[in-house]
């Protein structure tokens, strides 16, 4: 077993992975303070908002409005799918982008009607245009380990479509355990021959917590090495092409066991259940991740 580090990075996913999908409309006015909350819990990096077609996304149609009025403080990404995408992000002000791709052909058909393969030829020159740009770029790999329509999926796929990544220069792969299916073992077997195929890439992990197992998971990929996990304040989240998948983990829940190990964070638990109290009353769904309703307990007893 590996030692475990003694500081690890959050990459808080809630403003867009979080609020995405969600059915109800946010205001613009209640997104920001919400992203300024999260900046005074400590959260040093953070998905700001995705450049997709409001026809597609509604919710996201006020990414340049959220680009303008966020602060900027420590790196902040945006999701962009496409050319089009990239060059409004741009325009906006990004310097650090998200782009992603499924492991798997049917989830990609499902997500963005192509194959991995013709995602990949798409994106190439994109990427390496961004690079010679100087911008940071992250690449999301879905369906890393288990795919709603396919199936469990073979490490070796997602390890070949990261090693294209790499070739191609991204700054960090985000590796999703896209429908909450990973167990512990396939975390750490996965992220163990990652970090040491790719050892000069920053790797974060990315679990979904459909099947409550995704602390697990972090503590596993922790002894593979990685110290970089995306989280989403208040558990927010789910993918509308991957069925049956709820939400991120929780910022709040992660913090929360990493500092109880002596793990550095930088981020206040309670400065998280605080930014999840500004969008609480606008999301569909009640929100009881285990930080969080001890907050609201201990503040209704206060």
């Amino acid at each position: 077993m590996l030692s475990l580090p003694k500081k690890v990075s959050i990459i808080e996913v809630g403003p867009r992975d979080g609020l995405q999908n969600e059915k109800n409309q946010v205001p613009t006015d209640v997104k920001l303070h919400f992203i300024r909350a999260l900046q005074d819990a400590g959260v040093g990096e953070m998905e700001l908002t995705s450049f997709v077609s409001p026809k597609w996304v509604p919710q996201m149609g006020d990414a340049a409005d959220i680009m303008a009025g966020a602060k900027r403080i420590g790196r902040q990404f945006v999701l962009a799918p496409n050319e089009r995408g990239i060059a409004n992000a741009r325009a906006a002000g990004a310097d650090s982008i998200a782009v992603f791709v499924g492991v798997t052909d049917a989830f990609n058909k499902k997500n963005i009607n192509r194959t991995t393969d013709e995602s990949m030829e798409q994106l190439t020159p994109l990427i390496q245009k961004m690079k010679e740009d100087g911008l940071f770029v992250r690449a999301c790999i879905s369906t890393a380990f288990h795919c709603p329509f396919e199936g469990p999926v073979d490490p070796e796929r997602t390890v070949n479509l990261c090693k294209r990544f790499a070739r191609l220069g991204v700054d960090e792969l985000s590796v999703a355990d896209t429908i909450g299916m990973a167990t512990p073992q396939e975390s750490e077997l996965l992220f163990s021959r990652l970090k040491e195929e790719l050892p000069d890439i920053l790797m974060t992990a990315h679990f979904h917590d459909t099947r409550k197992m995704a602390l697990a998971n972090i503590f596993a990929s922790l002894q593979a090495g990685v110290d970089r996990f995306d989280a989403s304040a208040g558990g927010l989240g789910g993918c509308p092409f991957a069925p049956g998948a709820t939400g991120n983990v929780a910022t709040e829940d992660v913090v929360n066991m990493l500092e109880r190990m002596d793990i550095d964070t930088g981020i206040s638990v309670e400065g998280i259940c605080r930014a999840v109290d500004v969008v609480a009353s606008h999301v569909s769904r009640p929100i009881s991740t285990g930080m969080y309703t001890l907050y609201k307990n201990a503040h209704r007893i206060g």
